[in-house]
């Protein structure tokens, strides 16, 4: 096993190594991120970037007793450091080295959690020569270096001059290693929050005015890279956008608070960004499950909403993010209509080409399973592939490839390949409806067919109709290789009958409201499914099939219409549950 010295010599060396080879190859915003490195230990700290994670300070309590529960797994120190213990997962790894949970001793507001706050960076500082590899991955120390400067009040309060001293220099070394390392970091997201992490330092720090020009440099070249026309990010996963902006917001603020105007490229990816927000959101409040996005953070969600003054409805077609919007009085449908993203930034990326989610202000109808939540690698796979999405299947493939290691193992991350090259979309917006027609190639090559799929979504909101069409290309599927199968995954609210004779499928909730299915062609079923994005881990549902052949049924018209049931619609409780934005 290596020293800790050996792990750091490594690590510089292998960041020295990425350095020269990008000043060789003259990229100027990789050079300026490696110049005029911190040469000695700060005097002081200026401000603190504002942390606006939602914190909770029952967990405070568990951390000093010693209880770490992080991506859904519990590890008991004992008494002991827990740096020093081994860790139950990567991802619970990433979360320790990363001092987000800081943000939770602070929300105890009392002298013990700043207490205990300052025991466990003291701790990491003094064990820094056997810190595991995974604390000095790039994009774990970026946001290592975030959080130690936002939650620095709470460190040092009441702290002693040795320790100030320690705090400093170990920060100080800190800043230079996520320089250094700035062009290792993954491409997307990471990359923006290495950056944000940069100018946080050169805002905070005092005499750190060359950094913070350098950085903001850094940070407009990916802002303007990442951050899409429409307000979507690269990575077409809906959640980034809500994580680029709780860590924006406060880089914002921090620049106005020492004096140096925003630039006209951070002003305008958070103008842009906003209205996203409102764009892939549902009627009963939660984020739609594309790509990526899980579980909503609701109460997050609420404090971004809370910097937008502009208030404005956002736009229905987000063509640069891929995605279009339906709305009507009473409901809404957002649709994947895009291909996959470029392959650097698809480690999230789902293929559910055409898939589409639909609620109404009260209740979601159809949905997606969404990503698989932290810790529950066995659904990390099935999640990704298109069978997980309310879209078609053909052979039971899905429309786009996962990288896989040896065998058939898929790691978090792994980028998402072969997938639709062409997908042209038509929209028609209506005073009596809205439709959105688009199609994609992602089972040309290997089966001769093109899906196409047409939504129309009635102004009333009181019925969503669809047609999917199998295009036969290049001679079509050989014969008996044709099977395909829709999938309209429901909410685990919803309860699912069959009517008699097969005919139709009854969705009923549990307030009354009530929607009834039913196709023209094809052979309808009701199936097991499992619903991945409940915030208390996956729930059990079902999902409406209809399944065909290509060459003998090439469309299937089908349709859901709001049925009358004769009971009230259930009254919210309180005027905070939200609604339509």
């Amino acid at each position: 096993m290596r020293s800790g010295g050996a792990k750091r010599t490594r690590l510089w060396r292998l960041a020295t190594a990425r350095v020269a080879k990008a000043s060789r190859a003259a990229t100027r915003p990789l050079r300026l991120a490696v110049g005029g490195l911190l040469a000695a230990t700060p005097e002081r700290l200026l401000i603190a970037p504002q942390d606006i994670r939602t914190c909770d300070p029952t967990a405070a309590t568990d951390i000093y007793a010693g209880v770490f529960i992080f991506s859904g797994q519990i590890l008991e120190a004992g008494g002991r450091s827990p740096f020093d213990l081994v860790p139950p997962s990567d991802e619970w790894a990433r979360t320790l080295h990363g001092f987000g949970w800081l943000r939770h001793l602070r929300a105890a507001d009392s002298m013990l959690a700043r207490s205990n706050a300052r025991a466990l960076v003291d701790d990491w500082i003094r064990a820094a020569d056997r810190i595991p590899d995974v604390a000095w991955r790039p994009e774990v120390a970026a946001r290592r270096l975030l959080s130690w400067l936002s939650q620095s009040p709470l460190i040092l309060e009441g702290c002693d001059r040795e320790f100030y001293g320690r705090f400093l220099k170990a920060l100080s070394r800190l800043v230079r290693f996520v320089r250094i390392t700035y062009p290792d970091l993954p491409d997307g997201l990471p990359r923006l929050q290495g950056a944000m992490a940069l100018v946080a330092a050169g805002a905070s720090i005092a005499g750190q005015e060359r950094l913070l020009r350098t950085a903001v440099r850094l940070l407009d070249q990916e802002l303007a890279r990442q951050v899409l026309p429409d307000g979507g990010h690269v990575s077409r996963n809906p959640g980034v956008v809500i994580e680029l902006l709780v860590d924006l917001l406060p880089i914002r603020q921090a620049l106005s608070s020492r004096g140096v105007a925003p630039s006209a490229t951070v002003m305008g990816a958070v103008d842009r960004m906003m209205p996203m927000l409102r764009f892939f959101r549902l009627g009963e409040g939660s984020f739609v499950r594309f790509n990526g996005m899980s579980a909503t953070p609701r109460s997050l969600l609420g404090t971004v909403l809370t910097y937008d003054d502009s208030l404005g409805q956002p736009a229905l077609n987000a063509s640069h993010s891929g995605y279009q919007r339906l709305e009507a009085i009473d409901a809404a449908v957002v649709m994947d209509a895009g291909p996959p993203p470029p392959g650097s930034v698809s480690g999230t990326a789902h293929a559910g080409c055409l898939s589409f989610e639909f609620g109404t202000r009260r209740n979601l109808v159809v949905v997606n399973c969404g990503a698989a939540p932290p810790g529950r690698t066995e659904w990390y796979r099935a999640a990704r592939e298109t069978a997980a999405h309310s879209t078609a299947t053909v052979e039971n493939t899905s429309s786009a490839r996962i990288v896989a290691g040896q065998g058939s193992d898929v790691w978090p991350g792994a980028a998402l390949l072969d997938g639709p090259t062409q997908v042209p979309v038509h929209r028609e917006d209506g005073p009596d409806l809205s439709l959105v027609a688009a199609s994609h190639d992602g089972y040309a090559d290997r089966h001769g067919l093109v899906h196409e799929r047409t939504l129309a979504l009635t102004a009333s909101g009181e019925r969503l109709d669809g047609v999917d069409r199998f295009l036969l290309t290049g001679g079509g599927p050989r014969p008996g290789a044709d099977r395909f199968v829709l999938r309209f995954h429901l909410h685990p609210t919803a309860k699912a009958s069959r009517s008699t004779g097969g005919e139709a499928v009854l969705i009923v909730f549990p307030d009354g409201e009530a929607w009834r299915f039913g196709a023209a062609s094809g052979e309808i079923g009701l199936e097991e499914s499992v619903f991945l994005a409940a915030p208390q881990g996956p729930r059990r549902t079902a999902q409406i099939t209809v399944t065909g052949r290509a060459r003998a049924t090439p469309e299937v018209a089908w349709s859901f219409e709001r049925q009358s049931t004769g009971r009230a619609p259930a009254r919210r409780s309180t005027p905070e549950e939200p609604g339509f934005l």
